[in-house]
């Protein structure tokens, strides 16, 4: 009877087995990924195995989702992704929330801000979204103003006024760490800062502000938003255990929408 019992257990497990799904989902390195990994560890009770794949820019990973290589992704907040389907038509869907990592501002040779000589060079990031970030974190330190109508998305051609005659370095995102040696300052996003090695609470010079609109998302095809799978990702990434990873991980650094 013993036997019996466990060839049944056996047979059970087996089928739950068979019945989980299999997802392929793209991050950017840093935090991004690192939560991704522990979502995955969520999901997988769940009947949801994750894969994740590390990307190492901000264009790939839709462009993956939109050709299907990818089954969602989670490193871009809504401002770049609707830029994204504007520029570049992917069909693409929010399907939840996850973080918001507020930009920093770090600097090799300075200590405060108001140490910022004049026609100092600053790195910001070279795609529209991020980029504009970056410009609208100085217009509001007072130190630009940007023309009216640009949205969130100015580029330094909207710089109206520059009274320090600030110079703009407009690099790839993941690059803008190795700027610091060049730069005055680089303004970065969170993921590459820690992905380099800084700490936004101890090394960054200026945070922006936490009532930013830039929170992040995961996202799908638009058609597959009502799949079973996507409900249970969106559940795993909104735990109690995801969430107190990142809280005691980074410190305030990285903030849940949740």
């Amino acid at each position: 009877m013993l036997r019996l019992t466990s060839f049944v257990s056996a047979l059970a497990l087996s089928a739950a087995a068979g019945m989980a799904e299999d997802i392929t989902v793209g991050v950017s390195p840093g935090e991004h990924g690192e939560i991704m990994e522990e979502v995955a560890k969520v999901a997988a009770p769940m009947g949801l195995n994750i894969e994740v794949i590390e990307f190492s820019d901000y264009v790939v990973p839709n462009q993956a989702l939109a050709d299907g290589d990818l089954d969602a992704n989670s490193f871009q907040h809504r401002p770049y992704l609707e830029n994204q389907m504007k520029d570049r038509g992917f069909q693409l869907v929010e399907v939840g929330t996850t973080i918001t990592t507020p930009m920093g501002i770090y600097s090799d040779s300075l200590q405060s801000m108001d140490d910022l000589p004049e026609a100092a060079q600053v790195a910001i990031p070279n795609d529209p979204t991020n980029g504009g970030r970056a410009l609208l974190i100085l217009q509001d330190l007072g130190l630009i103003t940007l023309a009216e109508g640009t949205g969130l998305v100015p580029s330094p051609l909207d710089v109206q006024d520059n009274p320090r005659a600030l110079r703009f370095l407009e690099l790839d995102a993941a690059q803008l760490p190795r700027a610091l040696a060049d730069a005055d300052i680089a303004i970065i996003n969170t993921n590459y800062a820690l992905a380099s090695g800084l700490s936004p609470k101890e090394d960054a010079i200026a945070m922006e502000k936490a009532d930013s609109p830039y929170v992040n998302i995961l996202v799908v095809q638009d058609g597959r938003q009502d799949e079973p799978w996507v409900r249970t990702l969106v559940e795993a990434y909104h735990s109690a255990e995801v969430k107190a990873f990142i809280d005691e991980k980074y410190e305030g650094a990285v903030l849940t929408s949740w």
